[in-house]
């Protein structure tokens, strides 16, 4: 900054350019407060169908969030304006004042351009005449002191003005269209996310060898700290580059390279994490500079990164397994994933994996590394869409639709598939990466597979907390209803036993998709065939609901049957679905008690294919009535115990689900608004039996006859009926004149000529 710039600048401008950002702060405020509250709120609480449901609830709740950020952009940009704007009439007034006491002792400063500047000492014509015969009023000492003290109020007025342009450029560059979300009190915050952004990417830039266990921890530190601001994580990844992310991650993570040491271990595991989230939230960034940083990290992919470290891996390798954690642009994931299955196609087979072999010592996962030491890039990118949903829903989007806000037809042959779905679950050959610790043939990959169908699937991250579901609502769509299809239609299908029984890792969340859908299969199940489905009972929870088909409801149930994982998820979703149905439509009116009869009917039918399926499958793989079947339909019936824990919201639940590989919840549709009697019964039966039981061994907890086992269904669908019907004598009545009571058994043992029908599939053989 020029000396005469600072000390003779106009901030007039300035001062006008601030009041208009804080005026406009003010007035966006008030405009994304009645966005929020007005137009969003009411959007939510209308009951809409048609486009209005999806297109136009879409595009308000878009533009709810557009007006947040732009007041939330006007806002920082006047703060930062404003707090330069002061700092540097501060440095004014100091170098003003410097230059003013200079001139006390007969110095003289003067502008010379570019920055620079000099001090000199003023020549008096009476000096020749003093008395005391001086000549040079002034020192050299005192020459410097003003020197320094001049430059270092420039410096720093620099520094204000230079960090805070920056800032500002950043902050208008993350966003190409509309605003972005970064919020800073005043310059120094935004200055100061920059200034240790670049701090850290000095330690990447040195040799990972050198860098010491202390300087990790500072750079973990640092990360953790950062996690969620936009302006650190762009200039970290911008400053850092792609092949040395890669290059230096791989150094740390090595545990090969120089002996194990445990501290240095943990450290390089909180890296893993700490980089990814970085990194991801550096890629919703929509400058330019973050796009040319995403495609040259795309190209590093395949290429071998030239090091000594973790076997020489690959781009794919390294970046996979630090994207298994963050938030990360959609399109930047989906770009990444076509290129590495592309590259995958061309290496996966039959004989040794190009990625999971004896001369491949990179072991870049810490997390789960027992049973998944991070070798096959695929993995770690299917993780990375299990937390990224609207990724996974697109990477794994019906490719024969264009407009999903319209009736869809059925999936019904493989060309109607993705084809990335396809290649993963029936063409590509995986590969066990399990230490000698680990679960012997256990494959970390395919339970990543099932992670990022469940997000695609529900919308939310495969792992999102109970808490987070039940403020969150329903997130499914026409788009996630149509993945959901696909999955389905190869699950159901003739080669569905074998798809299940050859993927176990995937059992639980295909389990905990089908719950997430279990308003729409019993839609499907409701009607005669495919005639007269009942919307009154099963009305639409969102737009362009899944359609499955009867037939293909009864498939898809019966082969999720047949494990006792995905048995357990979507048996708790329908019987809470079922109880919430119940509270909806309370005994107070005719058209209600017809409404509870046709729920207890679907919930009846779902529940008798599953039972059915897991006594035959039970039975063809241990033997009828051996003591090892006996104990799988014991452990099957240990699914009530998850009433425990269950948190309910509008319209939708979050059941825990034990025993998975994964702290997770089944996310399930809840038919009432509020939660009723029902629900609160099935939440709360189990806790005054107290939580032992549920400490013990599944496995040994106890044996069940499939008598035992189907007596036990029955029963739990019959007290669902009898606390419909109890103490209200009309209801009570119809029941009794409709004959309830044969309507649910028909329904759940399939009796007749509908036995096969409800079967569904048969059992799984080798």
């Amino acid at each position: 900054m020029d000396l005469d710039a600072l000390r003779y600048g106009n901030f007039h401008q300035l001062d006008e350019a601030i009041t208009d950002w804080q005026n406009m702060a003010k007035k966006l405020k008030t405009l994304a407060t009645d966005a929020d509250k007005n137009l969003k709120g009411k959007a939510d609480k209308a009951d809409w169908a048609g486009l209005n449901a999806t297109v136009t609830r879409e595009f308000i709740d878009k533009t709810a969030g557009e007006f947040a950020d732009a007041h939330t952009q006007a806002d920082t940009v006047a703060n930062i304006l404003s707090d330069t704007r002061g700092e540097l009439v501060g440095y004014r007034d100091q170098v003003n004042e410097a230059i003013a006491g200079g001139q006390k002792k007969n110095l003289t400063v003067l502008d010379t351009g570019q920055g620079t500047f000099v001090v000199t000492r003023t020549t008096r014509p009476d000096w020749a005449s003093d008395p005391s015969g001086r000549s040079d009023a002034v020192d050299q000492q005192e020459v410097d002191a003003l020197r320094d003290e001049i430059q270092r109020i420039l410096t720093k007025a620099t520094e204000s003005d230079s960090t805070a342009a920056k800032a500002l450029r950043l902050i208008v560059d993350q966003a190409k269209y509309g605003f972005s979300d970064a919020s800073y009190e005043n310059r120094d915050a935004a200055a100061k996310a920059i200034a240790d952004a670049d701090a850290m990417a000095k330690i990447l830039a040195k040799n990972p060898h050198d860098v010491t266990n202390t300087e990790l921890a500072s750079l973990n530190a640092t990360l953790a700290k950062y996690k969620n601001d936009p302006l650190f994580a762009e200039e970290f990844a911008e400053q850092v580059g792609p092949k040395k992310l890669l290059t230096f991650y791989a150094g740390i993570a090595d545990p090969y390279q120089g002996g194990y040491d445990p501290a240095r271990g943990e450290q390089a595991k909180q890296l893993q994490k700490n980089l990814g989230i970085t990194i991801g939230r550096a890629t919703l960034s929509d400058s330019d500079k973050m796009q040319s940083w995403e495609s040259q990290m795309t190209k590093l992919g395949p290429d071998q990164l030239g090091i000594d470290d973790a076997s020489n891996p690959t781009g794919y390798a390294v970046m996979s397994n630090l994207m298994r954690f963050g938030d990360y642009d959609d399109q930047f994931l989906n770009d990444y994933g076509d290129k590495l299955l592309a590259y995958d196609k061309q290496v996966n087979g039959e004989g040794i994996s190009l990625w999971v072999n004896n001369a491949n010592q990179g072991d870049l996962n810490y997390w789960g590394y027992k049973n998944d030491r991070g070798r096959d890039p695929v993995t770690g990118f299917l993780e990375a869409l299990g937390h990224n949903p609207g990724a996974s829903e697109q990477f794994f989007a019906r490719p024969d639709v264009t407009d999903y806000t319209v009736n869809r037809d059925v999936v019904n042959e493989n060309s109607e598939v993705n084809e990335h779905l396809k290649y993963l679950t029936q063409e590509r050959v995986w590969a066990s990466d399990v230490t000698l610790e680990g679960k012997d043939g256990y494959v970390a990959g395919r339970d990543s597979l099932g992670h990022a169908l469940e997000a695609a699937t529900t919308g939310y991250s495969f792992d999102a907390s109970a808490e987070d579901i039940k403020a969150g609502g329903d997130h499914r769509t026409p788009a996630t209803a149509a993945v959901m299809e696909e999955v389905a239609y190869l699950y159901g299908g003739e080669d569905g036993p074998k798809l299940l029984h050859g993927q176990p890792e995937l059992a639980d969340s295909l389990g905990k998709m089908a719950g997430a859908y279990i308003d729409d299969i019993d839609y499907n199940l409701s009607g005669v065939g495919e005639h007269q489905l009942d919307k009154g009972s099963f009305p639409g929870a969102y737009q362009g609901r899944a359609n499955f088909t009867n037939g293909g409801a009864i498939n898809f149930l019966s082969v999720l049957g047949q494990d006792e994982n995905s048995h357990r998820a979507v048996t708790a979703a329908q019987h809470l679905y079922t109880l919430s149905a119940l509270d909806k439509y309370p005994p107070t009116t005719d058209a209600n008690i017809g409404h509870a009869h046709d729920a207890l009917m679907a919930g009846a039918q779902a529940r008798g294919i599953l039972d059915n399926s897991r006594v035959e499958q039970a039975s063809t793989d241990y033997g009828e009535a051996s003591t090892e079947a006996n104990k799988s339909l014991g452990r099957s019936s240990d699914w009530i115990k998850l009433g425990v824990g269950t948190t309910v919201g509008v319209g939708i639940g979050a059941i825990p689900l034990p025993g998975t590989t994964a702290a997770a919840v089944v996310i399930a549709p809840i038919a009432a608004d509020t939660v009723g009697e029902a629900i609160n019964t099935f939440i709360g039966q189990q806790i005054d039996k107290g939580v032992d039981d549920a400490e013990q061994d599944p496995s040994e907890r106890s044996q069940m006859t499939s008598s035992e086992f189907y007596t036990k269904g029955i029963n739990e669908l019959g007290s669902a009926y009898e606390s419909y019907v109890d103490d209200n004598p009309k209801a009570r009545g119809i029941a009794d004149g409709q004959n309830w009571d044969q309507d649910i058994n028909n329904a759940y043992y399939g009796t007749g000529s509908a036995e096969n029908e409800y079967r569904g599939r048969a059992p799984y053989k080798d």
